[in-house]
């Protein structure tokens, strides 16, 4: 007779390792859409260096990894029929909103997921409110940060070179913008792998497996590789709406987005705050885009937008819910 925790367990890491690739595939857009929109890169040359600056970026550090394994729910009332139906809900948003194009953000959904997933096994009272205040703080924070950071680049670049014929600028700037995409690539891993390390790592200390939350070697591998392999897998769809249908962009604006966008994100990850990269990028755009005037926006795009975040915590929890009552009539609680 076949474990059957221990089956679940396999589930719940090769589930997690799907959410990676998809993730990757999901937000490369968040690190080279502006590059690929400018022509600064062709889009296979852009996707490689994201894959490659993506797995460097996920080996780096794991304070996201913790926040999220261990600051939305009691790690102790957790059962790997939680993690996988979490995983799953989560799967499911970001399939739904890849296949329209929307950049919604993978971070709301792996959150949304648990949430629903615990709410559906034991009900609310076992979350850690405290916890969740700090990261939807953290990913309300994080698209102003990003607007303010953005407007601001792009105004003190703009003055720095005010005597530039727009020409020999975004030439300049092109080149630059290959420096500050893989910049943006590599804290894209930074963020956004270990979102799925601390789930897997969830998983292994509801199984026994490990005595305390501390992320293993293999874990981090494992999920670096994934989203890697996944960010090699490209996501046309959401680079069209970022980087031509949202904003349009030159070298010069695609270099401040980047910049921006990777300051924001690497910061918070650096205090193991777990923003959302699609939101940040998104929002730095935005602030690019105000800088030049109010109609350089397409603000219909950005309604869609905005909607997609409001909807991606209550819609992935909704479908982890859903998975949860699903699945335990086949494989238990």
């Amino acid at each position: 007779m076949p474990d059957l925790t221990l089956i679940l367990l396999v589930l719940v890491i090769g589930s997690a390792l799907i959410f990676d690739y998809i993730n990757g595939f999901h937000d490369t857009a968040n690190a080279i859409a502006t590059c690929v929109s400018t022509r600064a890169l062709s889009v296979k040359a852009a996707i490689f260096m994201a894959a490659i600056l993506n797995f460097t970026g996920a080996m780096v550090s794991t304070k996201v990894a913790a926040t999220i394994g261990k600051g939305i729910v009691d790690a102790s009332s957790v059962t790997q029929m939680v993690v996988l139906a979490g995983i799953l809900g989560a799967i499911i948003w970001n399939l739904i909103t890849w296949y329209y194009g929307i950049p919604t953000s993978s971070s709301h959904a792996i959150i949304g997921g648990i949430i629903g997933a615990v709410i559906a096994h034991t009900g609310p009272d076992v979350l850690q409110w405290k916890g969740i205040e700090k990261i939807v703080l953290a990913l309300v924070l994080s698209p102003i940060a990003g607007t303010i950071i953005g407007f601001i680049f792009m105004v003190v670049v703009m003055w720095l070179f005010r005597n530039q014929s727009p020409g020999p600028l975004n030439k300049g700037f092109r080149k630059l913008q290959v420096a500050s995409a893989a910049l943006m690539a590599f804290s894209h891993g930074t963020a956004d792998a270990q979102k799925s390390m601390g789930v897997i790592t969830m998983a292994l200390l509801a199984y026994g497996m490990i005595p305390s939350f501390v992320v293993p070697t293999w874990v981090k591998l494992a999920c670096a590789v994934a989203m890697g392999l996944g960010t090699a897998a490209g996501g046309w769809r959401i680079i069209k709406t970022l980087g031509r249908d949202f904003v349009k962009l030159q070298p010069v604006h695609g270099f401040c987005v980047e910049t921006a966008s990777a300051s924001v994100i690497m910061g918070a990850a650096s205090f193991g705050m777990p923003v959302s990269t699609t939101h940040v990028i998104t929002s730095a755009i935005l602030g690019v885009g105000l800088s030049k005037r109010l109609t350089a926006v397409n603000w219909v795009v950005a309604y869609r937008i905005v909607w997609a975040w409001v909807l991606t915590i209550p819609a992935a929890a909704l479908m982890a819910f859903l998975a949860y009552q699903g699945l335990t009539p086949l494989l238990g609680r």
